[in-house]
C-alpha cells in the first residue's frame, strides 16, 4: 500500500486577489481588505502591491492609511469569499477526488496515487502553480505524508527564521531590551521593510516519504498550527523550532502548555491521525432556457416554465428529491433579472404541483424590453420519505398511503403560502396534557402533517372527559364571589353583572406535579359550566389555592 501523501494549497491573497479579479486587472494602486474587529477596522488581506508597500496582516487600517496614502480599500464580504473558496475547490477536483477545505483561505488534497497521473509531485506542483498564474491567484503549496507537515511547509517553507514572525531576536538584543522586543516590529528594531512572501523552491516545499521528521525540524514553532500566545512562550523560552522542541521531555510540556502542544507535534509526525474530510459536493437543481428572440407576454413565460419544469422533475427524481422552495429568474435584454420565489406545503418534484404556484405570482415580473433567458431552480430540496414509521409493515404502509393522497390541501396551503408567506398559516396539533391551555399544540402548516408529528403528539385528538369551550382565553377573576368551592348565584366579569340560572360540574383538574407552571399556582381547579341569564355559557373554576389565594375565575365561552 503507498504511503499517504497530502498537499496543502495556501492562498495568502485569497480575499484581495479576489476582488482584483473583478476589476480585470484594472486596478494597479495598493489595495487592502478590511474587517470590523471591535472598535476599529484591520487589514485581513493584502495585494501584492499593498504588501510591497510595507503593510502587513491586521494591520490597523489607520496606520496602513499613514503608511501607504495611496491604499485602497475594501470591506471584507466572508460569504463571497467562502463561496470563491468552494470554486476553487472545485477546481482542485482535477488534481484529487479528495479535496477538502482548510480554514478560509487553504485547501487540503489526499494526492496518494494522484501524482504519477502527472508526471511525479514536482510536475503536478507546477501544473497548480501554472493554473494559479492563469487565474490570477497567489498559492503557496507543500507536499507531505501528513496534514500538519503539507500545511507547515505550504506556510514556513524556505523562509528564513526571523520571517515566521515567532518572537523577539534573542541572540541578538540585550537582556534589558527583550522583554520588549516582542511589541516592537522587526523594521522598527533597524531591520528592513518587509515585502512580499518569498516562495521556497518546490523541492524545498516537499518533504519525500519517511522524511517528514527532518524536514519539519527546522521549522518555526508556529507552523505546528498553536496558538499565537503559546508560540510566543516557547519563543521566549529560546525554544524556536519544531525539533528542538520534539527533543523536549513530553510530560513537562504538557503540564506547563497543555495538550494540544503534543497533539499538534503528533499529528504532524503522523503519530497521531489527522484524516483529510473532503466537502460534499452539494446537490444542484436549475434547468435553464435560452430564447432565440424576446418573449413579453405571460402565456410566452408559462409556455417555458412547461418546458422546463419536466426536465427538473427528472433531475430530482434521479436523486430522491422533492423541492421545498422554486425559485423562477427571468433575465431581460438589459442585463438584468427578474426574480420570483415560491414554496411548496410538502416536497414535491411533480410539475402539476409547481407550476400553478409560479403561475399566480408570474404578474409580479416586469418584462421590461423583453426576456430572452428563463431559469428555474430548486434551491431548497428534501427527501422524498415523508418521515420514518414506527410499527408493522401494514400500518406504515397505511400512514404513507394517506399522506399521498392528501395533496389537495398541501395545494391548497402553498397556494395560500405564495400570497401570505408559509410562515403565516399554522396548524393546530393534539398534545398529551389534560391541561386546558396546553391541551394542543401550534405548529407551522408547511412544516407539519395532519397525521401527528415527530415530537410525541397522538394521531387522534383525544376525547375530554367534558366538553371544552370553543373561545379560550387566559383566566380572568371574578367579582363579586366569595371564596366558597359551589358556583355562586350573580358575579360580575368583564365591567358586566352575571346571574347563574343552572351550572354543571364540577371537573377537577390538577397540573402536572413535575412542572412548575405559574399559571397553576393557585392549586387544583374544579370547572364548572355556568349558564347565565341571557343564555349565555361561561367555563368557570375555582381554584383551591397553593402558592396563591383561592378564587374563581373565568376561562372561557361556549357558543
Amino acid at each position: 500500500m503507498p504511503a499517504k501523501r497530502i498537499l496543502s494549497l495556501w492562498f495568502p491573497r485569497l480575499g484581495a486577489e479576489r476582488l482584483l479579479r473583478l476589476e480585470r486587472g484594472t486596478l494597479e494602486a495598493p489595495l487592502a481588505v478590511a474587517r470590523d474587529t471591535g472598535n476599529m477596522q484591520i487589514l485581513s488581506s493584502l495585494s501584492l502591491a499593498a504588501s510591497e508597500a510595507g503593510l502587513t496582516m491586521g494591520q490597523p487600517l489607520r496606520d496602513a492609511r499613514t503608511m501607504c496614502p495611496a491604499l485602497i480599500t475594501r470591506l471584507q464580504n466572508p460569504q463571497a469569499e467562502a463561496d470563491f473558496l468552494k470554486t476553487l475547490r472545485r477546481w482542485a477536483g482535477k488534481f484529487s477526488p479528495w479535496v477538502g477545505e482548510q480554514g478560509e483561505t487553504a485547501l487540503i488534497l489526499d494526492i496518494t496515487g494522484c501524482a504519477h497521473l502527472f508526471g511525479g509531485e514536482e510536475s503536478l506542483l507546477a501544473a497548480v502553480e501554472e493554473d494559479c498564474l492563469q487565474l490570477n491567484l497567489t498559492v503557496h503549496a507543500g507536499i507531505a505524508d501528513t496534514v500538519g507537515a503539507a500545511w507547515a511547509l505550504a506556510r514556513y517553507a524556505g523562509q528564513p527564521l526571523g520571517m515566521a514572525r515567532t518572537g523577539d531576536a534573542v541572540d541578538q538584543e540585550a537582556r534589558a531590551t527583550r522583554s520588549r522586543a516582542t511589541k516592537r516590529r522587526n523594521w522598527e528594531r533597524g531591520g528592513p521593510t518587509p515585502r512580499a512572501m518569498p516562495r521556497a523552491p518546490r523541492g524545498a516545499r516537499i518533504a519525500a516519504p519517511g522524511t517528514t521528521h527532518s524536514a519539519l525540524a527546522p521549522l518555526p514553532v508556529a507552523a505546528l498550527r498553536l496558538p499565537e500566545s503559546i508560540t510566543t512562550q516557547l519563543t521566549r523560552l529560546g525554544v524556536r523550532q519544531i525539533g528542538e522542541l520534539a527533543g523536549m521531555p513530553r510530560a513537562a510540556l504538557a503540564r506547563r502548555f497543555g495538550k494540544d502542544v503534543m497533539l499538534r507535534l503528533d499529528q504532524a509526525h503522523g503519530v497521531a491521525p489527522e484524516p483529510v474530510s473532503p466537502a460534499r459536493a452539494p446537490l444542484h437543481f436549475a434547468v435553464r432556457l435560452t430564447l432565440p428572440e424576446p418573449i413579453g407576454l405571460e402565456a410566452d413565460m408559462l409556455a417555458g416554465i412547461d418546458r422546463l419544469l419536466p426536465a427538473l422533475a427528472e433531475r430530482l427524481q434521479a436523486k430522491g428529491r422533492g423541492a421545498r422552495r422554486v425559485r423562477f429568474q427571468a433575465f431581460r435584454t438589459d442585463q438584468t433579472s427578474q426574480i420570483i420565489e415560491i414554496g411548496l406545503a410538502r416536497p414535491s418534484s411533480d410539475p402539476d404541483r409547481i407550476r400553478p404556484l409560479l403561475a399566480m405570482k408570474l404578474s409580479d415580473i416586469d418584462v421590461g424590453f423583453g426576456v430572452d433567458i428563463l431559469r428555474i431552480e430548486a434551491h431548497q430540496t428534501e427527501s422524498l420519505a415523508p418521515q420514518q414509521h414506527k410499527g408493522h409493515f401494514d400500518a406504515s404502509g397505511q400512514a404513507r398511503a394517506n399522506m399521498a393522497q392528501d395533496t389537495a390541501l398541501d395545494d391548497l396551503i402553498g397556494r395560500l403560502g405564495a400570497r401570505l408567506g408559509l410562515e403565516a398559516i399554522t396548524r393546530r396539533h393534539p398534545a398529551s396534557s389534560h391541561l386546558p391551555e396546553k391541551a394542543a399544540l401550534t405548529f407551522g402548516a408547511a412544516w407539519s402533517t395532519a397525521y401527528g408529528v415527530d415530537m410525541g403528539a397522538d394521531a387522534t385528538w383525544p376525547i375530554p372527559a367534558t366538553r371544552r369551550p370553543l373561545h379560550l382565553w387566559r383566566p380572568e377573576p371574578l367579582m363579586g364571589t366569595q371564596p366558597d368551592p359551589m358556583p355562586p348565584e350573580r358575579l360580575k366579569f368583564r365591567g358586566q353583572m352575571f346571574e347563574i340560572t343552572y351550572a354543571s360540574g364540577p371537573e377537577r383538574v390538577a397540573p402536572e406535579w413535575w412542572l412548575d407552571d405559574p399559571d397553576w399556582r393557585n392549586g387544583v381547579r374544579d370547572y364548572w359550566r355556568a349558564t347565565t341569564q341571557h343564555g349565555q355559557q361561561l367555563w368557570i373554576y375555582f381554584a383551591h389555592g397553593a402558592a396563591l389565594s383561592t378564587g374563581w375565575f373565568c376561562h372561557g365561552r361556549f357558543a
